[in-house]
């Protein structure tokens, strides 16, 4: 199982991490990555939260990579998935909302 930390290109992302004490961690953003950091499989692309189709994209992407806990870190990201924390704790996925 792997926990998924979003905005992966900002500092907090990296800060969440380094409190985990866990090694299965992904970090994804939905905005440019460095091309490298995709290739070597550190950061992965996920859904834009500006779609409409965003909650079930983002369970789908959780269901695809074994993700079992998602730290959203922007709150565009949080508001889009707050109406589907159910159908989340349906499939035993915890969405934690940790932004500024």
């Amino acid at each position: 199982m792997y926990t998924l930390i979003t905005a992966a290109s900002s500092a907090k992302a990296h800060q969440v991490k380094n409190q985990l004490q866990t090694q299965n961690v992904l970090l994804g953003d939905y905005k440019d990555l460095p091309e490298v950091m995709i290739k070597t499989g550190k950061m992965v692309v996920i859904p834009d939260p500006n779609k409409e189709a965003y909650p079930h994209q983002m369970l789908a992407f959780c269901l695809d990579y074994n993700v079992n806990t998602v730290y959203v870190l922007l709150s565009e990201e949080a508001q889009a998935l707050a109406p589907a924390g159910l159908l989340f704790k349906e499939y035993g996925i915890d969405i934690v909302a940790s932004y500024d």
